[in-house]
């Protein structure tokens, strides 16, 4: 019997547990499968009007088959019921031509337990409030406020996005999770017309979960403007090993890079220079690394992983020492590792008692780095080559803008030589990092 009537909108755990109970039916040992619904929205405004408007909504339903001791996975946009048992059924049939996997099975029920009961306040409740009329508005605001500040104004690019989603999933083996939520985001960029035809830029965009918790409209313009001013008359200035200021905005163009070898994907492909490392020293007394899902409103937060394990803190670094890695179920059986998750939620720091600003005033001369541009990290042995730039510092003080130098070196190396965190962890990003300050690193400039 059909569960859905023609011509109705499917609801999404009922359709669940057909297309469960019909895959059980039709040769199957088990499953796991995950219904979606995401609606986007983007607005652009450039030079006074609207460059683009943008709006997509996709439902999908994916799905595992475990059957005979093999294993594959399928996906369809198509979510009429009648299309699902052929979709299924064809599904079934491909993967008994598959080779056996015998790491390839649900996880441990075990898994599945101790998941957060507290709001994560994933979903703001005002979303559907946004009408077309308010995200033009916000993304020409933007734009307007930077408008005629400078004569050298050459382009204003500004924006407004925001996202819904919602997910059901459900596995054969007792696992079932719903949740929604949504997050936007708005930012400006700013290019100036320079010396000798160059095209000195700054950009500022924000993200949060909630439409309230992105910064003031006036100050993310002046951040904007201030930055496409603070790279006029960049240049390269002498090489040599100094201090480092990295600003907390800009870490990710760092950690990400090292995020993967903590996995046990990587670990099993030989792609890591973590391999054999946990209970060892890797960095620095001042770093310790926690992975964190049930921060409140955190645009990483959930309440359970791909894998159904339930959400919870994960150290992976304390005070230095290699903890604990990201460990999925698959690679886990591989490994003969428990379990842990499979990937990163928010990335949180443990933090000092300065900020950025104090630690810029106290640094005789150094670099402060605000951003990344290009280069190369090789997560297998940690070397790493990377493009920065920022303002060299004297004396406290930000006496000339750089750009086009490279920090090289080895990840292990860099994280021994951090000597401070500061105190102001970026909370508009899933990588919640404090100003870091790292003492000789090599500089390649003039």
């Amino acid at each position: 019997m059909d569960i859905i009537k023609k011509g109705s909108a499917p609801d999404k755990t009922q359709l669940a547990h057909w297309a469960q109970k019909y895959a059980l039916e039709h040769g199957a040992d088990n499953t796991s499968i995950v219904i979606s619904r995401n609606r986007s929205i983007n607005v652009d405004f450039r030079d006074g009007q609207i460059d683009k408007l943008k709006e997509s909504t996709q439902n999908s339903l994916w799905i595992e088959i475990f059957a005979g001791g093999r294993y594959s996975t399928h996906s369809t946009n198509d979510l009429r019921q009648e299309s699902l048992k052929k979709f299924i059924s064809d599904a079934i049939t491909m993967t008994k031509f598959l080779g056996e996997d015998p790491y390839q099975a649900l996880p441990d029920p075990a898994l599945y337990k101790g998941r957060p009961t507290m709001d994560l306040e994933l979903y703001d409740a005002n979303y559907t409030k946004v009408t077309p009329e308010d995200r033009v508005a916000r993304a020409r605001e933007l734009h307007d406020l930077i408008q005629g500040r400078d004569e050298r104004l050459i382009s204003i690019s500004s924006g407004f996005s925001d996202s819904h989603y919602e997910n059901t999933h459900l596995k054969s083996n007792g696992f079932e999770g719903n949740y929604e939520s949504s997050s936007f985001s708005c930012g400006a960029s700013v290019s100036l017309r320079g010396e000798n035809d160059k095209k000195p830029e700054g950009w500022r965009y924000y993200g949060a979960r909630h439409l309230n918790d992105l910064p003031a409209p006036q100050q993310i313009a002046d951040e904007a403007f201030q930055r496409a001013l603070d790279s006029m008359g960049q240049q390269k200035v002498k090489s040599g090993k100094m201090p480092l200021l990295l600003e907390n905005s800009a870490a990710g163009g760092l950690f990400w890079r090292v995020l993967y070898p903590f996995t046990a994907n990587a670990i099993q492909q030989k792609q890591s220079f973590l391999e054999g490392m946990q209970g060892k020293r890797i960095g620095s007394e001042h770093l310790t690394l926690i992975d964190d899902p049930v921060i409140v409103r955190g645009l990483g937060s959930r309440y359970y992983d791909g894998d159904g394990i339930a959400a919870k803190k994960l150290v992976l670094l304390e005070d230095g020492i290699l903890k604990n890695y990201y460990v999925d179920v698959y690679y886990g059986r591989k490994l003969e590792l428990k379990p842990t998750t499979g990937g990163a939620s928010n990335v949180t720091f443990k933090t000092g008692r300065r900020s950025g600003a104090e630690m810029e005033a106290d640094l005789d001369r150094g670099i402060l780095v605000t951003g990344f541009i290009g280069g190369n990290a090789n997560s297998t042995t940690g070397d790493f080559s990377l493009g920065v730039s920022g303002w060299l510092i004297e004396n406290g003080q930000r006496v000339q803008p750089v750009s086009e130098m490279n920090i090289s070196g080895n990840f292990v190396e860099l994280f021994g030589s951090l000597v401070e965190t500061g105190n102001d962890p970026y909370t508009y990003s899933s990588l919640r990092s404090p100003s870091l300050l790292f003492d000789g690193v090599s500089f390649a400039g003039a």
